[in-house]
């Protein structure tokens, strides 16, 4: 099922993109269409991880950027 998008793009951007489309023979939403796809497959599903980077997955959600950076701080003194 297809649905309808809007995006708010710089001007040069949307022209650039309808030229490259044009030249590749689709649409510019064609063109977006196979990038999302492109994305999609390079992304490894979970399940597709190794188990060893599953396991790994959500460790450090509680983990703060200052806690890194005071362990930096410590390492290096």
């Amino acid at each position: 099922m297809q649905s309808k998008l809007t995006l708010r793009l710089d001007a040069d951007l949307i022209r650039f993109g309808k030229q490259w489309a044009q030249h590749q023979g689709t649409s510019l939403s064609g063109l977006v269409a196979e990038y999302l796809k492109t994305l999609e497959q390079l992304t490894p599903a979970p399940d597709q991880l190794a188990p060893q980077t599953r396991q790994l997955l959500g460790l450090l959600q509680d983990a703060d950027l200052s806690d890194y950076h005071g362990y930096l701080e410590d390492k290096y003194r």
